[in-house]
Order: structure tokens, then C-alpha cells, then sequence
């Protein structure tokens, strides 16, 4: 068994890691702290990958960041394993050069753990539908009358009040 702790900056366009609401900024660094062990079938990889976060929250649309940690492990096959010869190749990674490429599993991990609407704090009211402003920067009796049109007839013939 080995470990390892690497800092690796995050890929940019198109490989960015993200969403269009949210991503590992360009350059940012990404912490991997990895376990490697030697099994049976080809080499098991597991540990942790820590990275910022920027985007804008899914509500109000101001700028948000982050930290995400995600769980890594995966079993890497040995070429002419048994593994090998029972599963397809992009069902598992395989061991190349005596090497492990973990970019692709360090991916996986991380996009599918950023959420898919991230907001700013979990009680973020949003924008009016009205008008777009911010909720929270509104006064509390914020309100637009919307009148029926088949009511407005009627309405200039009562009085205002």
C-alpha cells in the first residue's frame, strides 16, 4: 500500500470541471489525497478530493463559493486479470505502464457530488416574478396588482377607493 497527497490545478475549457451553475474555478487547486493497495485483481484506489467552488446561486443569481470533498475508489484492473477479461473497457479503469490515471475518477467524483442548483444560503428567497429584483432587498408588502383584463370595464366605473 502507498499514499499519496498531490495538489493539481483544475483543468479549463472544455474539460472545466462543473456545471453552468457551478464549477472548480480554472487553475483553482484540487487536493488528492490518495490510497493505493494491491489487490487480486488489479490496484483499488481510494481517498479524498477537496476543491473550491464558484458559481451563482439558482435563485437570486448572486455570485456564490464553496468547498466540496468527495470520497475516491476504484479498482484499476491488471491487464490479463480475470477482471479484465470479464468486464468491458469502460466499465473499469485499467492499470497502464504500471500506472493508475485517476483525472477521469476524480471527475466522475466531483461533478456528480456539485449540486444542481446551488444557492447562496438554503432560505434564499429568490427574484420577484414581477419585476426581478431581489426578494430580500424588497420591502415586505412588495406586491404587483395584476388586473384581469375582462375586469377592467368594471373598474373604471367604481370609484378608486
Amino acid at each position: 500500500m502507498k499514499s499519496y497527497t498531490r495538489t493539481v490545478p483544475a483543468p479549463g475549457e472544455p474539460e472545466r470541471l462543473g456545471l453552468e451553475t457551478i464549477g472548480v474555478p480554472e487553475g483553482s487547486p484540487i487536493e488528492l489525497e490518495v490510497r493505493l493497495e494491491s489487490v487480486t485483481e488489479g490496484i483499488y484506489v481510494s481517498g479524498t478530493a477537496h476543491a473550491s467552488l464558484e458559481g451563482e446561486c439558482a435563485r437570486c443569481l448572486d455570485p456564490l463559493t464553496d468547498e466540496i470533498t468527495v470520497e475516491l475508489a476504484e479498482l484499476f484492473a491488471y491487464p490479463d486479470s480475470v477482471t479484465d477479461e470479464t468486464t468491458d473497457a469502460d466499465e473499469l479503469p485499467r492499470v497502464g505502464d504500471d500506472q493508475v490515471d485517476v483525472e477521469q475518477i476524480v471527475r466522475d467524483a466531483l461533478v456528480l457530488d456539485l449540486p444542481l442548483s446551488p444557492l447562496c444560503r438554503p432560505d434564499c428567497p429568490g427574484l420577484c416574478v414581477e419585476c426581478g429584483e431581489k426578494w430580500a432587498d424588497l420591502a415586505p408588502d412588495h406586491g404587483h396588482e395584476t388586473l384581469d383584463p375582462r375586469w377592467a370595464a368594471l373598474r373604471e366605473r367604481l370609484p378608486a377607493d
